[in-house]
């Protein structure tokens, strides 16, 4: 089986960020190895709503201005192709200085062969790579 993309593991998901723009350069960043740039943009009076994809196809993964004094925390989890992209995408992170919340392990409590790596967004979000694999 190849690379999975953001359309195979997520249709599309947005979040709202602080500041949409740092919010990409964490994500274009830490998961660089997971091919993640910049899709789309779209201007509008509270920021721009930003566009992520992870190839040559459409956007997947959407980062729009959050409502003032708003909080939360969201999670989303992006498939990763093998557990070495699990380990660049924490080694991208850690080299950028972002927060790791679980640096790369199984996690047999989840389910056999399931291989993560946690971490802090910008705005308090909770991201991670993972890969399953059997057994």
């Amino acid at each position: 089986m190849g690379r999975a993309t953001l359309g195979r593991v997520l249709d599309h998901l947005g979040i709202p960020c602080a500041d949409p723009d740092a919010a990409l350069a964490f994500y274009v960043t830490a998961f660089a190895p997971l091919g993640f740039r910049e899709a789309m943009r779209f201007e509008t009076p509270a920021g721009p709503v930003i566009g992520v994809a992870d190839g040559p196809g459409p956007p997947h993964f959407w980062l729009s201005p959050a409502a003032p004094g708003t909080s939360y925390e969201a999670h989303v989890a992006f498939s990763a192709p093998d557990r070495a992209a699990v380990d660049a995408v924490h080694a991208a992170a850690v080299a950028a200085g972002y927060e790791v919340l679980h640096a790369p392990r199984v996690f047999p409590e989840y389910h056999p062969g399931y291989y993560g790596t946690f971490l802090r967004g910008p705005d308090g979000n909770n991201v991670e790579a993972v890969h399953h694999a059997s057994g």
